[in-house]
């Protein structure tokens, strides 16, 4: 008789949607188990990377583009 076969199933890679949700829940911490598991088991970390440094730039980008706003308003 045949052992079954113990093996966990081979983790599906992230799209870059999941990737998107995954970099954005890690800047607040709120990162769920089974999503961390998922991004470390099958997840490349170059996407991350590149996605996370794309959020940055944008965060960066939004908050200096609010400041230039408030300070022209403000007259300065």
């Amino acid at each position: 008789m045949p052992e079954p076969d113990n093996k966990p199933p081979a983790a599906k890679a992230p799209s870059l949607l999941d990737t998107i949700f995954s970099v954005l829940a890690s800047f607040f911490g709120v990162q769920s188990e089974k999503n961390r598991v998922r991004d470390f088991s099958a997840g490349k970390p170059i996407v991350f990377i590149a996605v996370a440094i794309v959020v940055t730039l944008i965060l960066v980008l939004s908050l200096w583009g609010i400041v230039q706003l408030l300070l022209k308003n403000a007259g300065v």
